[in-house]
């Protein structure tokens, strides 16, 4: 007996359709308009995802810079001082410190300061 891909292809066709669940029209019900949008749609999350990294450690920068402004330093003045002082902090913890703890963020500038004059 000849096997057919009827069964297969349902259940491929059906992943697609349910993953366009919630778009308009067309678009959430035909297969081929599915397809393209699915395709553009997922482009796009691609895209932004790295879009998002970029956005965030802008973000994280106009931060640190606000922070460091201040307590009277410029941020590429702050980043080098850390560097000479060997303060290995990431930007992201940087910019949390610099929002919610404002004493702790002042601790490492005063550090960083330092070993920036004492250079």
């Amino acid at each position: 007996m000849r096997a057919t891909i009827g069964h297969t292809r349902h259940k491929r066709k059906k992943k697609y359709l349910d993953a366009a669940r919630g778009f308009w029209g067309r678009r959430s019900k035909c297969y081929k308009r599915v397809r393209e949008t699915l395709f553009r749609a997922w482009r796009f999350a691609y895209y932004h995802r790295r879009l998002r990294k970029r956005d965030f450690r802008r973000l994280w920068i106009e931060r640190i810079s606000a922070g460091a402004r201040e307590l009277g330093l410029t941020y590429s003045t702050f980043i080098y001082a850390l560097r000479r002082a060997q303060i290995e902090v990431n930007r992201k913890m940087l910019a949390d410190l610099a929002v919610r703890d404002p004493a702790g963020f002042k601790a490492i500038v005063e550090q960083a300061r330092a070993k920036l004059q004492a250079s």
